[in-house]
């Protein structure tokens, strides 16, 4: 990655919360790029509920950075500090921001998904859910209506048959630096422009809430797996086993020969949710291969480890439902 002219210095206010954006403002700081950074106010987390900056706080600190710490970045204490800065780079802040906050400046925005595909706040996580095998991150504008601007630039990102949407996430933050940064050097030297995004085909991507973490194993058996690593690390998806409660987090498709799955001619067919053998479960349709779990309390595990010491046996069944007590 060449460094861009000096005509960066102090050029660029970045306003984050989550660690989506922490790899682009490390490297925005080591080329001096950044006049301020605003992120959220501290919140209580851990057990012990301790005030604990945002990833992209820490991060401002740790570089030096000047960093306000707002509930709302579109007071006018807030803006009177953006006065100098020609591009506004936003990701993962989560605050609607006023046309008097974005005037006279270029912003950009980092959204992963195919826009106007999963406009929203959980894009990655519902279009893995949905089984989609491409994550494609778009360099946008920021505008008023959320998602909806213009679209600079995209990358594509496969996704692994095995990766969650915690490690899309990562990998995403990560390699979507150079894009970001060919996308302010445009802005720097006048010459963004973008690609209108059609209206029609939009498409939301909700939170995530805690309710969702289950899995109806009579899906078939990619959309198991889709749903399961989807929804990891959060909220998880919950299954019980021989009296046992887990947080299934990784699995694998399977091709199994038609006697186990119970064909016609064969066996009667496996119950959803059927322990087949060697942590093999089956599906509305296929099988998946139970990779990694992790008990309440404890500690991600393999499967083989969690089975030792366990009355888990071929023929039982795993089960996984909503639980009712949670919004």
């Amino acid at each position: 990655m060449s460094l861009a002219s000096p005509d960066g210095a102090n050029s660029v206010v970045f306003l984050g919360g989550g660690s989506l954006g922490a790899p682009c403002l490390r490297e925005l700081a080591r080329r001096g790029w950044i006049h301020l950074v605003v992120s959220q106010p501290d919140r209580p987390a851990g057990r012990g509920r301790v005030q604990t900056p945002t990833a992209i706080s820490s991060i401002a600190m740790e570089c030096g950075l000047n960093l306000i710490r707002a509930e709302n970045a579109n007071e006018l204490h807030v803006r009177e500090q953006f006065a100098g800065a020609k591009v506004i780079v936003v990701i993962s802040f989560g605050q609607k921001l006023s046309a008097e906050l974005l005037a006279g400046r270029v912003a950009i925005n980092l959204h992963p998904s195919a826009l106007p595909e999963w406009r929203g706040a959980a894009p990655i996580q519902r279009a893995m859910m949905a089984g989609q095998t491409r994550i494609t991150v778009c360099a946008m504008q920021v505008a008023q209506r959320m998602d909806a601007g213009d679209i600079y630039d995209r990358q594509v990102f496969e996704v692994g048959e095995t990766e969650t949407a915690g490690e899309v996430h990562d990998r995403i933050a990560l390699e979507s630096v150079d894009m970001i940064v060919r996308t302010i050097e445009r802005a720097l030297k006048g010459g963004l422009t973008g690609e209108a995004q059609i209206e029609s085909n939009a498409t939301r991507a909700m939170k995530l809430a805690k309710g969702e973490a289950f899995v109806d194993f009579h899906q078939s058996a990619r959309l198991v797996r889709c749903r399961i690593h989807g929804l990891a690390p959060w909220p998880g998806c919950d299954g019980e086993i021989a009296g046992q409660s887990i947080r299934l987090l990784r699995v694998r498709e399977v091709a199994l020969p038609s006697e186990q799955l119970g064909q016609p001619g064969h066996h009667a067919r496996a119950a959803p949710g059927e322990i087949l053998s060697a942590g093999y479960v089956a599906c509305g349709s296929g099988a998946i291969e139970i990779l990694q779990v992790q008990p309440v309390g404890g500690r991600a595990m393999a499967w083989a480890d969690f089975c030792r010491g366990r009355a888990i046996a071929v023929g039982q069944r795993m089960t996984s439902v909503a639980r009712k007590d949670i919004s």
